[in-house]
């Protein structure tokens, strides 16, 4: 292991990981010493042993939160989907894993497809400053996004505003179906939300191991084991090579 690398990665000597709490199919539990649990701290834990350092988990409520750290001196990598806004202070290698995002609506809608749910009068409940509300913001022309704080907020605003459509991963509007009778997640998806490692800039030498890293624990199936070792298969997937 080249010193560059660990000193571009790691200068503490300790790897500091911010992880996003708010993914609940990336961070699934706690630990038996606390720290947090699941395909994301796995992958973490895997760089930090390849670096031969120490891992400190610095946890956040919303990925937000974390691109607002960037170069803060907060973290040292982060697990967090790449997106063109956060690319502006953070360098991301290509995704290791992904997750469908598309549209629950309620009972009785007129909306059948994700296409339909872009036209002027629809209302969207979106979890503000997720990859998809980032995504949504880039390329939803007519429909208005109505943004709450975190997951459970978007929800909670679709059905007390009465919403037209709440944006979300499939696996989470899974859950909410089946607490709203009648309810209908539209097939298909308008993206995918991709988990990447992500540093910050100039960091060449660290990037390029990261980015290595990643490609090579996709092809080795590391990635798709530790889908299976936390029970989310089917629904996280491994991403398609770089």
């Amino acid at each position: 292991m080249s010193p560059k690398i660990i000193e571009q990665l790691a200068p503490k000597g300790v790897l500091r990981v911010a992880i996003n709490l708010s993914n609940f199919l990336l961070v699934t539990d706690r630990s038996a010493e606390g720290n947090p649990a699941g395909v994301s701290p796995d992958m973490a834990a895997e760089v930090a042993r390849r670096l031969g350092v120490g891992i400190e988990y610095v946890e956040y409520k919303t990925p937000g939160e974390i691109a607002d750290d960037a170069g803060m001196d907060a973290w040292d990598i982060a697990n967090i989907g790449a997106e063109p806004q956060r690319a502006e202070k953070i360098d991301f290698t290509r995704a290791y894993c992904e997750i469908q995002a598309t549209y629950l609506v309620p009972p009785g809608s007129s909306l059948k497809s994700i296409e339909e749910v872009d036209q002027s009068g629809v209302r969207i409940a979106v979890s503000e400053r997720s990859a998809y509300d980032l995504w949504l913001s880039r390329n939803i022309q007519s429909a208005e996004l109505i943004r709450a704080k975190g997951l459970d907020a978007s929800y909670e605003l679709f059905v007390n505003e009465k919403l037209d459509a709440l944006a979300g991963l499939r696996p989470k509007l899974m859950e909410e179906n089946e607490k709203m009778a009648g309810s209908t997640i539209l097939p298909g998806q308008f993206t995918a939300v991709q988990q990447s490692i992500g540093c910050g800039k100039n960091r060449e030498e660290g990037l390029a191991f990261l980015v290595e890293f990643v490609e090579e624990t996709k092809t080795s199936g590391f990635v798709a084991d530790l889908i299976e070792k936390h029970g989310v298969v089917g629904r996280l997937s491994v991403a398609p090579p770089a």
